[in-house]
């Protein structure tokens, strides 16, 4: 002891305490570090995160050198520290040097660099792994024992070594990440990038126009009233049927037609000629998976049809779409003409209109988790055809019944109970 002078072994007790700091922070850094970050960093060339998204991927022998390093250096430290209190204080010395040394490392070599780390990981991760690699080779043959070792052990609880973390995230993982975004993604887009993953929860049936709400060409209609049709439709496709909507024969596109309108006489045979075969889709298909339907066929409409091959309603590619990016226009009237507001604050609503569409039109949250219109949400909870002025209550929503046709109910009026405090 008496060979070795004091400073050298303050100084050395120094360095090892920042080394310590360095092993500290390196840990918490490198769990810290944002994996989808650093894997993009990497992926456009960055060399810090390739070293690191290396290191990262062998996380046994990352956390081996890391643990290795800070507990050589931990017990040399204090080891040194033991010997300077002896030599300076005697036993009283010895015997406090492990409390005082304790509250040292706890400050300077745990607390402060884990903290420093974990608001700053990626400067310190990068930096770190400018040391660790070398050391990752360095301390090859003592990882290896030691990973055998620690594996060997971990198999006795029946995990493998192999058995590495997937950052694989779930929808439900990649809506928080979405939901949590804050600033860094605009409202608007986080919206559409939620409604996206809402797509494969929601099938055609739940936004389809309903085959009592289709407006199509009968050909066995007169040609005038089918010249009517064409001239004052505000769509541009338009399915064609005999008699029955079950028995399509085509869709016509309307800008097709518009020369052939033009003309005098128009013959049905003519008409046909400018349509193509009806694209159908089975009932029960998500939305996600029909928009790449219709991208493969490089079709815009469907007829959807049940297992029995009868028709239940029509789908667009427009539909599909707008619940993605909401409605094309900020013109209710326009938009839903289905959904009416009054003066007080409530709305007159068709029976008919979709549960989704009166979601999405007003912000409210209706259930949808079984029928998919108003009519069909009102007969399941009241289990009986209502009459004409009947009222209810659906969780926050008073539903007044306005008017009831045909075993059906046509209108209501709606209001949001306001559940402020």
């Amino acid at each position: 002891m008496s060979d070795i002078p004091d400073a050298f072994l303050i100084t050395a007790l120094v360095l090892l305490i920042f080394a310590s700091a360095f092993f500290s922070g390196s840990e918490t850094g490198m769990v810290a570090i944002n994996r989808y970050r650093l894997r993009h960093l990497a992926r456009n060339g960055h060399r810090g995160a390739q070293r690191v998204e290396r290191l990262l991927a062998r996380m046994d022998r990352l956390l081996g050198v890391i643990l290795i390093g800070n507990n050589f250096v931990n017990n040399y430290a204090a080891t040194i520290a033991a010997l300077l209190a002896l030599a300076w204080f005697g036993n009283t010395g010895a015997a406090l040097a492990p409390i005082v040394f304790t509250i040292v490392m706890l400050i300077f070599a745990e607390v402060t660099p884990k903290t420093y780390a974990a608001r700053r990981p990626e400067g310190l991760a990068f930096f770190a792994s400018l040391i660790l690699r070398p050391l990752q080779v360095l301390f090859a043959p003592l990882l290896w024992a030691v990973g055998g070792i620690s594996n060997g052990i971990l198999s006795l609880f029946g995990t493998r070594a192999a058995d590495d973390g997937t950052d694989d995230l779930s929808p439900e993982e990649l809506r928080t990440v979405v939901n949590e975004a804050g600033g860094l993604i605009p409202k608007r887009h986080q919206k559409m990038l939620l409604n996206i993953l809402d797509l494969e929860k929601v099938t055609v049936e739940d936004i389809m126009i309903p085959r009592s709400e289709m407006v199509g060409i009968d050909i066995d209609s007169d040609i005038t009233d089918i010249i009517s049709i064409l001239r004052n439709s505000q769509h541009t496709r338009l399915p064609i049927y005999r008699s029955d909507p079950n028995d399509m024969v085509g869709v016509l596109h309307l800008r097709k037609v518009n020369r052939l309108l033009m003309q005098p006489e128009v013959k049905k045979a003519e008409l046909m000629q400018f349509s193509v075969e009806p694209y159908y889709v089975p009932e029960g298909t998500p939305l996600h998976r029909q928009l790449i339907n219709f991208q493969n066929v490089r079709r815009r409409m469907g007829i959807v049809v049940d297992e029995y091959g009868d028709v239940l309603g029509l789908i667009t590619l427009e539909d599909i779409l707008e619940e993605i990016v909401g409605e094309f226009t900020t013109d209710l009237a326009a938009s839903s003409p289905d959904i009416l507001p009054q003066e007080d604050g409530s709305y007159v609503i068709d029976g008919s209109a979709h549960l989704r569409e009166i979601n999405r039109t007003l912000q409210w949250d209706l259930p949808t988790d079984g029928p998919k219109t108003l009519n069909g949400l009102i007969l399941e909870y009241l289990q009986d055809i209502p009459d004409s002025s009947t009222s209810l209550r659906v969780d926050d929503y008073l539903i007044e019944i306005l008017q009831v046709k045909d075993n059906m109910v046509k209108a209501t009026r709606v209001r949001r109970r306001n559940t402020s405090r």
